[in-house]
């Protein structure tokens, strides 16, 4: 049987903290109390195979499927992407177009083939996307020393399909990646899929040094960027993974996901409209295992709004085990503008008999609501909430 997984926010048992402390000053939880002992009461972040967990996770830590379902060759063109691409266009010293693979752009024809073969036929060289690209939804797969260049107005959205799982653009055991402006269409309107959550804009996993800026990703089955560890090679953490200025819009379940990760930046960025399939948070921050690494996790000026879940969320009901794990969270300038939603929320870590130590540290945020912290144990790491207000 499928679990339900409930929002948080909404659900959250607490009997240390229950509302906020707006105002000057520092706010400081060293994780004594709790709630619940229930997991349902928790957020129940249950995770069993893909056609019944809801956590943040890809197929409960297995290969995604990235099967392509049925395809079609025609539909409507992507969001606000708008393109001023021509074959004459000037091209910039040192790059490769698309066009010179064969890529049409046409925002009709599936790219997909031709985009791989550019991406393949570039490594080490810019790589430049200049049209309004269609793919099927077998993805893409970045290379070590992928250069990727979006024109103003290209964009790479995906044809109609039927999966539950996708990854737009696949960043998987490699490192020294740079990707500039991509604009990524999960066209979950057009996905005939009725279950599941692992449609992913970028999906980062065992990497390191990646470098993604103004990455758009909107109308995704899942997350818009989802970062966790390798899925071919064991206990191998992305590190080093820089994301600044994403704007994530219209996602079903997260703006983007944090699984597991060292050196972790999110600069400057928007998360909205998030709703479809819980967790609907803006940031879901939540391990699948023990084997995860949350160090130095770094997110600068978030924004969220118009998140069914949490504007930001932290659960780490699965990161307990025999390794001893130390969290380093730490959020900066958060303004959540959703007046009915709790902005931030964290809990999950039950009695077990492991230990989980550090810190999760929120500071000068505003807020229009109550954030909560529940069903926490006393060696936990400390939940700090600095100089709150409200606007």
């Amino acid at each position: 049987m499928a679990s339900t997984r409930l929002n948080i926010c909404n659900t959250m048992r607490r009997r240390f903290v229950s509302t906020l402390v707006l105002g000057t000053g520092s706010l400081v939880l060293a994780a004594c109390g709790g709630g619940g002992n229930s997991p349902t009461a928790a957020g129940a972040s249950n995770k069993t195979s893909p056609g019944a967990s809801t956590g943040s996770q890809d197929a409960n830590g297995t290969v995604p499927s990235t099967a392509t379902g049925s395809q079609s060759t025609s539909d409507a063109s992507p969001g606000t992407a708008t393109s001023t691409r021509s074959a004459s266009d000037t091209v910039p010293n040192g790059c490769l177009t698309d066009v010179s693979f064969g890529v049409k752009g046409d925002g009709t024809t599936n790219d997909r083939v031709a985009l791989q073969a550019a991406i393949d036929g570039s490594v080490g060289q810019i790589l430049l996307i200049t049209g309004q690209s269609r793919i099927d939804s077998t993805g893409l797969t970045l290379r070590s020393n992928t250069h990727i260049r979006f024109a103003q107005g290209a964009s790479i959205k995906l044809l109609a399909h039927n999966v539950d799982s996708y990854q737009m653009m696949r960043v998987w055991d490699v490192s020294n990646v740079i990707v500039e402006s991509p604009y990524l269409d999960g066209s979950k309107s057009l996905n005939a899929a009725t279950s599941g959550e692992w449609g992913m804009g970028i999906s980062i996993a065992g990497s390191s040094n990646v470098t993604i800026s103004s990455p758009t990703t909107i109308d995704c089955w899942g997350d818009g960027i989802y970062i966790a560890n390798s899925y071919n090679n064991t206990g191998v953490t992305s590190k080093a993974i820089t994301i600044s200025n994403h704007l994530a819009d219209g996602c079903r379940r997260q703006g983007a996901t944090i699984i597991s990760g060292d050196t972790i930046t999110f600069d400057n960025p928007v998360w909205r409209n998030i709703a479809g399939t819980a967790p609907q948070a803006g940031l879901d921050i939540e391990p699948n295992d023990n084997t995860a690494v949350l160090r130095a996790i770094r997110i600068v000026n978030p924004r969220t709004m118009g998140c069914a879940g949490a504007g930001i969320q932290i659960f780490l009901g699965s990161l307990a085990g025999p390794v001893a794990r130390t969290v380093d969270i730490q959020i900066t300038n958060h303004i959540d503008s959703d007046p009915d939603d709790c902005p931030f929320s964290v809990g999950g870590l039950y009695p077990s008999g492991y230990v989980v130590t550090g810190a999760i540290t929120s500071t000068n945020p505003v807020w229009k609501q109550d954030w909560f912290l529940g069903d926490w144990i006393t060696a936990g790491p400390t939940v700090s909430v600095v100089n709150p207000r409200i606007g």
